[in-house]
């Protein structure tokens, strides 16, 4: 019995093709067939039900494929801790973000590429409450998540900004005169937010119910300079990170929140029982170091970091 034969059996179980299964391990269809029909003639026992227009396992073929699978992942195993042990990693890493924000991503993947060569990193944009499901569920390895001033359940942070979310306007609304506001003046005026799912959105949902009222969301859209530009079209109150509304506020007029005050934390994630392998380890610890070094320059200081900074309270 070789890996390869149960390699090409348990892409056939998962494929239920042979064409597709010898696509995925790279190999021509007569090479896949003539292995699995090998594997059989060893167990005494077809594994595979090729009479349909799709392959199915027999019963002898379920009850191998855990233990293919098994066999398969424990060779990956072996690989990873001589590699670990060798300082090569190899492998696969799976890295989430919310839509925009201050850090510089791109150039961390990079460095971390550049250490790493032979490690694979995948990169997705989703929002925080699905890119935490992620981390939890082990789909992701670490993400850029907004979060409230609780750190959610089954992950670690690293904080990288901290910072008020203020309700914006434009000159001529009629709030535009106050510096602060208390949340219910908002109840029933038209507020304009990010969609669920987002922190910021939930940060405004979650405050709004514990004073006993649902907000009014007129106007929703995924691109906070969207909801700038609707707030300055007076067309309501945008809920905008405090660095994003005040480097805008040549247009718009940011009121600090009281009672109580809302914040928006932006962190790099990860599960709390730490990545799956060496590789996904590796990412968060470099990750880490390097974020904590940046995290005193991340606010919003300029008009390109002011673009990206709604995320670091919001995504």
């Amino acid at each position: 019995m070789e890996l390869r034969q149960l390699e090409y059996f348990v892409a056939v179980a998962e494929e239920r093709n042979f064409t597709r299964a010898a696509e995925k391990v790279h190999v021509a269809q007569p090479g896949v067939s003539a292995q699995i029909r090998r594997l059989e003639r060893e167990l005494g026992e077809q594994l595979l039900d090729r009479s349909g227009r799709s392959v199915r396992l027999t019963e002898a073929g379920a009850a191998v494929l855990p233990y293919a699978r098994a066999a398969l992942a424990a060779v990956e195993g072996a690989r990873l801790a001589v590699d670990e042990l060798t300082g090569l990693l190899r492998g696969h890493v799976a890295v989430g973000t919310v839509t925009s924000h201050g850090v510089d991503l791109p150039g961390l993947l990079a460095e971390f590429h550049d250490a790493h060569p032979a490690v694979e990193i995948t990169l997705t944009e989703a929002t925080s409450d699905e890119l935490l499901e992620g981390l939890r569920t082990g789909r992701l390895d670490a993400a850029i998540v907004s979060v409230g001033a609780t750190t959610p359940a089954g992950v670690e942070l690293e904080v990288i900004t901290d910072q008020p979310i203020v309700a914006a306007v434009s000159p001529g609304h009629e709030l535009a005169v106050h510096s602060a506001i208390s949340l219910d003046t908002l109840r029933g005026r038209a507020l304009i937010s990010l969609p669920r799912g987002t922190g910021l959105r939930t940060r405004i949902d979650e405050a709004c119910a514990a004073a006993g009222f649902t907000p009014h969301i007129a106007f929703e859209a995924s691109d906070p300079e969207v909801l700038a530009q609707l707030a300055e079209r007076g067309l309501g109150a945008a809920i905008l990170p405090g660095a994003f509304a005040e480097a805008r506020s040549d247009r718009l007029r940011p009121i600090r929140i009281d009672r109580p005050a809302l914040h928006g934390r932006l962190a790099f994630a990860w599960r709390a029982d730490g990545p799956n392998g060496p590789a996904g380890r590796a990412l968060v610890e470099r990750a880490r170091t390097a974020l904590a070094g940046r995290a005193s320059t991340a606010s919003a200081t300029s008009a390109p970091s002011a673009t990206s900074a709604p995320d670091r309270a919001a995504g």
